[in-house]
């Protein structure tokens, strides 16, 4: 197991150690990006929009999925609220972006854009995880406002949401 000393690392541990390394001006500002776009799943659901005016064969399924990724949000701020965990508060951990809540667990942003990953590969042909879901989550790592299990929970909510809903647009398409 990894150690610190002579004890277990620790989610702030990790958390510490992911800013120290990927913590550069450039690294920040682009972080900083993903976050107002994921804010409220609000970039995911416009995409989603873009989608749909762009491929009219497949308007509704673009229009549900966009739905999808605000439900998975939803699910999101319902599973918060619930755990109620707050957010990283050490000395060792710089926060770099404002949040609109002091709730962590899971990480809303990672729950969004996976569902939206999920959801937009199944109509677009391509897989989209890979190159969405990875930075979106580090993202959240270096601006210091979520704990590691936050953004992988997060993640799994979301790709349960948009993998159930992506199955339904599936069987009726």
């Amino acid at each position: 197991m990894l150690e610190k000393g002579d004890r277990p690392l620790t989610e702030i541990d990790i958390l510490a150690k992911v800013q120290g390394v990927l913590k550069r001006p450039a690294t920040v500002k682009a972080a900083r990006g993903l976050s107002h776009f994921g804010e409220h799943s609000i970039g995911w659901f416009a995409a989603g929009l873009v989608g749909a005016a762009v491929d009219r064969k497949r308007r509704k399924d673009w229009l549900v999925a966009a739905g999808g990724v605000v439900a998975a949000h939803g699910a999101s701020i319902a599973v918060k609220r619930v755990v109620r965990r707050p957010r990283p508060e050490h000395p060792s951990v710089e926060v770099l972006v404002g949040t609109p809540s002091r709730l962590s667990f899971p990480s809303s942003h990672a729950t969004s854009t996976t569902a939206a990953a999920v959801l937009y590969s199944g109509l677009t042909g391509r897989n989209l995880v890979p190159a969405l879901v990875p930075p979106m989550l580090a993202s959240r790592l270096v601006l210091g406002v979520h704990y590691p299990t936050d953004v992988l929970a997060g993640a799994a909510l979301g790709g349960v949401v948009g993998g159930l809903l992506r199955r339904k647009i599936r069987k009726k398409g």
